[in-house]
């Protein structure tokens, strides 16, 4: 057997582990419908936390504070912040009753700690029913609160949202951070929807103080930096307590990095805590983004050489067929059809990038929370 057969049975491995994904785990979200509760009206406390966004705060607070929702409280926390931070927040606080300020101050044992900043937050917010968002988002309606918080009952006390990135359509840089959003979005509402949730993210998340308090916040992994959303889903979210919220009202809107540089440190905390992620969770995904990676890699090798190429094409077509068909529905779910044109290019870019994060932080860690 020569190397190039070697390499065209591998693209074939990684055409039937694409396939599988597709259908059998991304499917299942594409093609649902948003599932709308009936709303409770029990009472919410909304929870950003805040280190330097005096700006941002300015911008987004109020659509947080306008939301149509009728029992529900704000809690902002000024993480250690060295601009006018704290200023903005009193200045809205003087404005409206339903807000309250925790105000952080650094200590040695948990120097610019966000983990501790937010538990200080959960502590001493009064409602059962808290749900998480970031200083420079904003909800897309004033029904966002209702939306995300109507999924819990009973046995629900983790409700994953989406927290996506406005457009500039002039921009490749922002298609490429939208597009990596969206994916990471399809994935982990799919793995929650077949009943193996692994992460969520902390622009647009629900969960109870209950919850947080029985699996201990954030303690087991209080000394990683990052990851007060994605690690706190991975260590408590089941099949059997999970729900998923894309409903349109409930989106959220962040600004993305406006440099590659930028961005890829941001991405470099994120990926970095992955690591940490219960084990079956790691070999999916990593079985997942190896079989991206040698698609290209092996289609590449073997149209080069014109080895059994009309097969190549064949199953690179096939593969392609079912990859547009799923994300073009997704993608309608989430909003983001505009980017379904330019997926190969877009997913290219994204591997390559992904793999140069990964390389990078084994050579250095990356930094964290601002």
């Amino acid at each position: 057997m020569t190397l190039l057969d070697v390499v065209y049975y591998g693209f074939i491995a990684v055409v039937f582990i694409q396939v599988f994904f597709y259908i059998l785990f991304f499917g299942k979200f594409a093609f649902m419908k948003p599932i709308k509760e009936s709303h409770k009206n029990t009472g919410v406390s909304v929870i950003v936390c805040a280190k330097n966004e005096a700006e941002n705060l300015q911008d987004f607070l109020p659509s947080i504070i306008a939301q149509n929702y009728p029992n529900f409280e704000i809690v902002l926390i000024n993480d250690a912040s060295t601009d006018d931070t704290l200023e903005v927040m009193e200045a809205f606080v003087a404005q409206h009753k339903n807000i309250k300020i925790v105000d952080v101050k650094n200590i040695e044992a948990f120097w610019g700690n966000k983990k501790y900043a937010l538990t200080l937050g959960i502590k001493a917010s009064k409602n059962e029913y808290l749900l998480f968002t970031d200083a420079d988002c904003k909800p897309l309606s004033e029904y966002w609160i209702r939306d995300m918080c109507s999924h819990f009952n009973d046995d629900i006390n983790i409700v994953l949202g989406y927290g996506a990135y406005s457009k500039d359509k002039k921009s490749f840089l922002n298609k490429l951070i939208r597009f990596e959003t969206l994916v990471t979005a399809i994935q982990y509402f799919s793995f929650a929807k077949v009943g193996i949730p692994y992460m969520g993210v902390g622009r647009n998340l629900a969960y109870t103080k209950t919850a947080f308090f029985k699996a201990n916040g954030f303690v087991n992994h209080i000394k990683v930096r990052s990851g007060d959303d994605d690690l706190f889903v991975n260590q408590t979210a089941t099949k059997s307590n999970t729900a998923i919220c894309f409903t349109e009202n409930s989106f959220t809107e962040s600004k993305p990095k406006p440099t590659f540089k930028s961005w890829l440190k941001q991405k470099r905390r994120h990926i970095s805590t992955a690591k940490y992620y219960k084990t079956h969770h790691k070999v999916l995904l990593a079985l997942l983004y190896c079989s991206q990676l040698l698609f290209w890699l092996f289609a590449i090798i073997l149209l080069i050489a014109t080895f059994k190429w009309y097969i190549v094409v064949g199953l690179f077509l096939i593969k392609f067929i079912i990859q547009y068909t799923v994300f073009a529905a997704a993608s309608k779910n989430l909003g983001e059809q505009d980017l379904i044109i330019l997926i190969p290019v877009l997913e290219v870019f994204l591997i390559v990038a992904q793999l140069t994060i990964f390389i990078n932080n084994l050579i250095s860690k990356p930094n964290y929370w601002k």
